[in-house]
């Protein structure tokens, strides 16, 4: 007897490995757009959750961003019933406007999955990013001048998110979505030049595989795997680091922060200015780079200024940020 065709295969495959780590009577939600990726992931999940032994559901969000799209989101929600998935969560959300229009769409999704995972008690929530989308990830990070942790772009498990289909190429995946009888939405905003994955998709990326040569995606993707390996460890260093410069106590010791190297220096100097209340996104390196002059280049100056209304400065031996007096 014939098995799956290879692309319906290779998707099995990935989710078999995701999964192979929960407990059996576990259940896991797959967030489904409606586009050929997430078809796929939800096709392949309802296929091997039962074999062994999980119970999977399915979430779909509508952004409310497009006319019709809560009618999408309806049969979005009916496609993910009619595989098997129970139970199967609509959501409608607001999205905001706080981090530009995929920003803040992304963070209505993501509130919107972590309520149905809290709600359903789900042990993972599977997304399905492709080896395609972490190379647009790379290079949009790479253009804003990212550090290490922050190239080393999407894990395969992020807490409870796992990403399954992240060494496939969209290619197989899609391939597979269509072998298994699946019909995808295209969302416009993949192809709208105003978005920057959507530059990068249909331009950046096929300009460089014209002058580069083909396999760029692949060699994005397996750069941001090195690159993850090395933050990991780095950030591991800066665990244990940390205790000796005495960040418990609210300060860390210059002495200490001195004898570090930078890479390991400039993580425990960001940690303190997000722990004193810096907004993650507002917090750049040329912040933590002026907190790390405070360190090895000090002249006497009094502070440094921070988002959030915070500042850094040195005293007594010690750097400490806090809030503006």
């Amino acid at each position: 007897m014939s098995g799956p065709p290879p692309p319906v295969a290779l998707v099995r495959a990935a989710v078999r490995r995701a999964l192979s780590g929960l407990t059996a009577g576990e259940l896991v939600l797959v967030a489904c757009s409606g586009g050929p990726d997430s078809l796929a992931l939800a096709g392949a999940t309802a296929f091997v959750a039962p074999r062994l032994g999980l119970r999977a559901g399915g979430v779909t969000v509508d952004h409310g961003l497009q006319e019709g799209s809560a009618e999408r989101a309806d049969t979005v929600a009916a496609v993910l019933g009619d595989l098997g998935l129970a139970p199967v969560e609509r959501i409608s959300v607001t999205v905001g406007t706080r981090g530009g229009p995929e920003g803040a769409a992304r963070d209505a999704r993501y509130a919107a999955l972590e309520k149905a995972a809290d709600v359903h008690r789900a042990a993972a929530v599977l997304l399905g990013h492709t080896r395609d989308d972490q190379a647009e990830t790379v290079l949009l990070r790479l253009a804003r001048g990212s550090g290490a942790r922050s190239l080393a772009a999407m894990s395969p498990r992020s807490g409870r998110y796992l990403r399954p289909l992240l060494d496939l190429d969209r290619r197989t995946v899609h391939a597979a979505a269509a072998l298994m009888g699946l019909e995808p939405w295209a969302d416009p905003h993949n192809t709208d030049p105003a978005y920057a994955r959507s530059r990068v998709r249909h331009d950046a990326l096929p300009v460089l595989e014209r002058v580069l040569g083909p396999g760029i995606a692949e060699a994005l993707a397996r750069t941001a795997t090195l690159l993850r390996d090395d933050a990991d460890a780095l950030d591991e260093w800066a665990d244990r680091a940390e205790q000796q410069a005495g960040r418990g106590t609210g300060a860390l010791d210059v002495a200490s922060l001195a004898a570090l190297p930078r890479a390991i220096r400039t993580r425990l100097l960001r940690r303190a200015a997000l722990a004193a209340g810096c907004p993650a996104g507002a917090l750049t390196a040329e912040h933590v780079f002026a907190l790390d002059r405070l360190v090895t280049d000090w002249r006497g100056q009094s502070h440094v200024d921070l988002p959030g209304a915070r500042r850094g400065r040195r005293s007594g031996g010690r750097i400490v940020v806090s809030a503006e007096d």
